[in-house]
């Protein structure tokens, strides 16, 4: 791997640092907005006095934190594709380029040694896996690696409850940061209880701590919802969600065409305003994730 200057330093001293994926710039915004939401990402945490270390592939090279050119060739160029855990054997063999999903950027900041990540929605348990079995590759590793991530739970157009379930099962440890409630990403709340809370990022670092002294390998998920007036509005939320799902069954839209035609529906019927949550989403994730590194850090000296 290929770990920047200023991560590796910050590593080795102990300082904070936050990982952050690369497909949400990549895939998950419009060109060339993405560069700059990009940018204020990383911003956020230089703020904060903490090192971003946004990860890709780059020409078949993991790289645990990008230059400006890196970033703006994830961020520009269309060849760049989705890289998910198993696509980066393949990837690094091609010398390809890849923007990493929560389970691949997961994968690749713990081994390089970083212990938070900040994400938008987590990946789960698709609506009718009962019979296609789909479900999303960030789950299980989520069970292997030892590493905190910031999410505002996970899409609407998913299985919310059966997602729980499956981290449940899994033994992932999910806390709700200052809430009871699992958030459902654009919205504040899912309809669905947390069995745990913490009220802030130094009990966050606390409970990492214990995670590590019973040497369990497994991450800690902070379910992080936006705050009431922030997120989406529900009506709007309920009917581009129910028209979008319906079109996806009248249009017979199956397997991997599902989730993005979802979203972009959703992007659509909502005129634009989900984008703009997504926005705020991520932002809120990659401060609390700041606030964690500190207190993380703070705690190991």
């Amino acid at each position: 791997m290929n770990i920047h200057p200023e991560v590796s330093a910050a590593l080795e001293a102990g300082r904070p640092v936050v990982a952050l994926e690369s497909t949400i710039i990549s895939h998950g915004l419009p060109r060339p907005r993405n560069l700059q939401a990009a940018k204020d990402f990383e911003a956020i945490l230089r703020e904060q006095g903490v090192v971003p270390a946004t990860i890709a592939v780059v020409d078949g090279e993991p790289r645990i934190g990008l230059d400006e050119a890196a970033l703006e060739r994830v961020a520009l160029d269309e060849s760049v594709v989705k890289v998910s855990v198993r696509d980066l054997p393949v990837a690094l063999a091609t010398r390809s380029s890849g923007a990493t999903t929560v389970a691949a950027t997961a994968f690749l900041a713990a081994k390089a040694g970083i212990r938070v990540f900040s994400t938008g929605g987590l990946g789960g348990v698709h609506r009718g896996a009962s019979a296609t079995f789909d479900e999303s590759a960030d789950l299980p590793m989520l069970a292997q690696i030892p590493i905190t991530v910031v999410s505002a739970g996970v899409k609407s157009i998913l299985d919310i409850p059966a997602t729980l379930e499956r981290l449940e099962t899994l033994s992932v440890t999910v806390v709700g940061f200052g809430t009871t409630k699992f958030p459902s990403f654009w919205l504040t709340d899912s309809g669905e209880t947390l069995d745990w809370s913490v009220p802030d990022a130094t009990a966050v670092a606390e409970v990492m701590a214990s995670n590590d002294a019973l040497g369990r390998e497994s991450a800690v998920l902070v379910a992080n919802p936006l705050p009431h007036e922030k997120q989406l509005d529900p009506v709007v939320h309920d009917e581009a969600l129910r028209q979008a799902l319906a079109e996806v069954e009248r249009n017979g839209i199956t397997g991997k065409d599902v989730s993005p035609y979802l979203l972009g529906r959703i992007v659509e019927l909502t005129s634009g305003s989900s984008l703009e949550v997504n926005l705020d989403i991520a932002a809120n994730n990659i401060r609390v994730g700041g606030e964690i590194a500190i207190a993380w850090s703070a705690r190991d000296r």
